[in-house]
């Protein structure tokens, strides 16, 4: 018999089903397909012409079935295939009438006992593991009562969908953990393996739960790459820069403002006078922002020191617009320390969506929001909120319409 291409099918995901892959095997080869390797996601076949064959699968104790038992099997009329970890394939021509691996019900079960147990293990060990992760991701995403924050910052999508998958993997070793002491109780009490369990059912639900996980763990492996790549800290320019910021010197506009230059310095960026661009597949443009400088011969109004104004700020421009008023809920929520929450006031304004204000003597924190844009700015300093608000107004221009910016534009 000539073999020729190969083909790769997706395998039925439930691996302890027995009778279900060797019925599936012959179906295969009724259609000229012949196994030859089995992975974790897809089975290797090779094209020839249609045969009837008979595939058995046996399992190892030893994790290894010794040479002289498969010279004993081959006698019988059964060649070896492949196998994937304690299952081997064997199959044998239907004309040969090969005699069954195991004539005994009773005795094939105790070489099922070995798996029995190590897949009670693996039950137990990933329902522990999803127990830890779900624990761990509440805490990211409730404890702070601020999961669209979480959410647009992406800081824990790649351990949500890690812990999807873990928590996929608990599910399925605990049917694995079921399903195999279900079919070695059968075999004790002397029913045989089911050698015509159907598969076909089980086909189209298979091969979108493959083409899913494909996408899943696609996604898992590349967020991440694309926020590294797009993360970005530089020191602020003291220019005009075309950024969604509030700039120190518009909101001062005091001719006397330098720049402090006592900031903390790393890798050559002033952390005190710099921007971050951030990615995510919710806010593929977000902006993190920290100012500061002084006025030679000012005071604060209290006379506690030398006048050293500063300002930050986070904007956002949303992939889904709607998301805005949530952020906005949360962002108050994540930057409320110990002010009372009646402080924040909720203000109309013909140029916002929303726009909720705190302010104190010399503290103004301010939230913004219009189409896909969110600015947040917290400012330290004697300005009023009106001149605040008047430069997020003119900012939020930038990012809350259609146009979209890059790292390579703020340069």
């Amino acid at each position: 018999m000539k073999m020729s291409k190969s083909v790769y099918k997706v395998r039925p995901n439930d691996y302890w089903r027995i009778g279900e892959h060797e019925n599936w095997f012959e179906e295969m080869a009724a259609e000229g397909f012949y196994l030859k390797k089995l992975g974790k996601i897809f089975a290797t076949f090779e094209k020839g012409e249609p045969k009837q064959m008979k595939y058995r699968i046996d399992i190892s104790i030893d994790r290894k079935i010794s040479d002289d038992q498969l010279e004993v099997y081959a006698e019988s009329g059964w060649g070896y295939v492949t196998r994937d970890k304690l299952f081997y394939v064997f199959s044998s021509p239907v004309e040969l009438n090969a005699p069954e691996l195991h004539t005994d019900s009773a005795e094939q079960s105790f070489t099922i006992k070995k798996l029995d147990q190590k897949l009670v293990g693996n039950a137990v060990f990933t329902v522990v593991a999803t127990i830890v992760m779900i624990g761990m991701l509440t805490a990211i995403w409730l404890l702070e009562g601020t999961p669209i924050y979480v959410l647009i910052e992406g800081w824990a999508i790649q351990q949500t969908i890690l812990a999807a998958f873990i928590g996929y993997s608990a599910y399925t070793s605990l049917r694995a953990s079921f399903s195999i002491r279900a079919l070695r109780k059968n075999l004790m009490e002397g029913k045989p393996i089911n050698r015509y369990a159907t598969w076909k059912k089980r086909d189209r639900l298979r091969s979108a739960f493959a083409v899913v996980f494909a996408i899943v763990i696609g996604l898992s492996a590349v967020i991440p790459v694309v926020q590294l790549v797009k993360h970005t800290t530089k020191t602020l320019p003291e220019g005009t820069v075309d950024l969604p910021i509030v700039r120190l010197a518009d909101i001062e506009r005091n001719p006397d403002l330098i720049r402090d230059k006592l900031g903390y310095m790393d890798d050559g960026v002033d952390w005190g006078n710099r921007y971050t661009f951030k990615w995510g597949p919710f806010a593929p443009v977000q902006y993190d922002t920290d100012e500061s400088g002084v006025v030679s011969g000012k005071m604060w109004r209290d006379g506690s020191g030398q006048y050293s104004p500063s300002v930050h700020t986070k904007a956002f421009q949303l992939t889904i617009p709607s998301m805005a008023d949530s952020l906005i809920a949360d962002l108050v929520k994540w930057h409320q320390f110990d002010e009372n929450k009646e402080d924040y006031v909720e203000m109309n304004h013909p140029d916002f969506e929303r726009l909720i204000v705190y302010e104190d003597a010399e503290m103004k924190k301010i939230f913004a929001s219009k189409g896909k844009g969110v600015i947040y700015v917290r400012y330290h300093g004697d300005a009023d909120t009106n001149s605040i608000v008047g430069e997020i107004e003119r900012k939020m221009m930038l990012i809350s319409g259609s146009k979209s910016f890059s790292e390579n534009e703020s340069k």
